[in-house]
């Protein structure tokens, strides 16, 4: 397997970045331009493994796409997509498989497959299916009911109103929400319980909004109107997961960092970390468009309820384990159902190089502040424990990255931002 060592650095830094775009969004935008009449361009979008996958499988669908000048160009479908028995495979892009079974759905004319690597056969889509099922869609679980691989055949969908509950993941939700505009009569989905990652449904009612659906928020949940989306030049902000792992380096290295395309009131979940930094004794500012992060003292603990926001959970156990004291987090029991159990898998990690941690059933406590060492890091197949780690081996010497290419997921460009780091 290959490896990767990470060389750290003595100083403190100062550098600038203008980071690719957001996976989130470029997934919902993806969407939204598939279903609609017309072209669509979606600009600075995020080129990755899981942006990709979803691409290939709207292609098999009828719809047009090609990259041109680094942006997206879609030709949709007008809500109709058509299969021709295509086995079509997402790898890990739980997400992606998630809203395009819903999209799927939509078919008058022929079958798809939707399967993906072991991990992705793990991860649960059955609150799903059965409301999918629940509007008339035919879809046939091939090896274990509420997971992929699953068959969607052709149906006739109906709208009207749907519980949905809450409990897991808000990606059902989402691809519930993104196929509404094309329900007859529309769709009113109501949450039973409490959401998880909430601002993720807001941005997918935002990129929604943009292609010209009306959606509303009701009591209890959302009620959108039939009518379908309008093709549109639509342009997608920095990523703010994949900005974490260079905001936190002023707190482990000391000095600045600035993203010029993320915004301090972006809606992207993940914002949540400017708070967090403020909280440990950074200086977070508005520059520009952009944003920057200053620390001239070693960050303090921290505790946080990351139920809104469980992607940022690798880079502040990076954060906690350099902060002095003992910090909590906490509230994402679904970060167990990622591309990995991403809770054992940080806490077995972190343990590695010399770092305190007890596992929580919903997230980790960790005692910082303590002296490090380096360590060969299993990445389970994940991006965000692989970029987590090589950030802590800036300022960590003998950090070893096994299989550094799963970065490709979200972010095939980190090592290489990685080395302007460096200069």
């Amino acid at each position: 397997m290959e490896k990767k060592e990470i060389k750290p650095l003595n100083s403190s830094i100062a550098i600038k970045l203008r980071l690719p775009g957001s996976k989130s969004l470029t997934q919902r935008a993806l969407l939204c331009a598939a279903l609609a009449k017309g072209e669509s361009v979606i600009k600075n979008p995020l080129i990755s493994e899981d942006t990709e996958l979803l691409s290939e499988a709207l292609r098999t669908s009828g719809c047009g796409l090609e990259r041109r000048d680094g942006s997206f160009v879609v030709s949709g479908v007008s809500g109709e997509p058509v299969f021709s028995g295509e086995e079509i495979f997402f790898g890990n892009n739980g997400t992606g498989s998630r809203f395009f079974l819903a999209y799927a759905a939509l078919s008058r004319n022929g079958e798809a497959v939707l399967y993906g690597k072991p991990r992705l056969h793990e991860r649960p889509m059955g609150p799903l299916i059965t409301a999918l099922r629940s509007l008339g869609a035919k879809v046939e679980c091939l090896s274990r009911e509420g997971y992929l691989p699953a068959r969607v055949s052709p149906g006739r969908l109906s709208g009207g109103r749907i519980t949905l509950p809450a409990t897991q993941s808000s990606q059902y939700i989402s691809a519930l929400l993104l196929i509404g505009p094309y329900l007859p009569g529309g769709l009113e989905l109501e949450i039973e319980g409490q959401m998880v990652s909430t601002p993720y449904v807001e941005l997918t009612l935002s990129v929604m909004s943009a292609f010209g659906a009306e959606v509303e928020k009701i009591s209890g949940g959302f009620r959108v109107s039939e009518g379908g989306y309008r093709a549109r030049i639509y342009e997608v902000e920095g990523d703010a997961s994949s900005a974490s792992y260079f905001l936190v380096l002023p707190a482990l290295l000391g000095g600045s960092v600035e993203v010029e395309n993320l915004s301090p009131d972006s809606p992207q979940a993940d914002t949540l970390f400017f708070k967090i930094l403020s909280e440990s004794g950074g200086r977070v500012e508005r520059a520009g468009q952009g944003v920057k992060v200053e620390f001239s003292t070693p960050p303090r603990a921290f505790e946080v309820d990351l139920r809104e926001a469980p992607d940022l959970f690798p880079t502040l156990c990076v954060l906690a384990a350099v902060a002095e004291g003992k910090s909590r987090i906490y509230g994402a029991p679904h970060l167990r159902y990622k591309e990995c159990d991403r809770i054992a898998a940080m806490a077995t990690e972190l343990s590695k190089t010399g770092v305190k941690v007890r596992e929580l059933p919903d997230g980790i406590e960790i005692e910082g502040g303590r002296e490090l060492h380096g360590a060969e890091i299993e990445t389970y197949d994940d991006h965000r424990i692989a970029m987590s780690f090589a950030v802590l081996g800036l300022k960590v010497p003998g950090m070893v990255i096994r299989n550094p290419a799963c970065v490709a997921k979200s972010f095939p460009e980190f090592w290489e931002y990685l080395r302007k780091v460096y200069a």
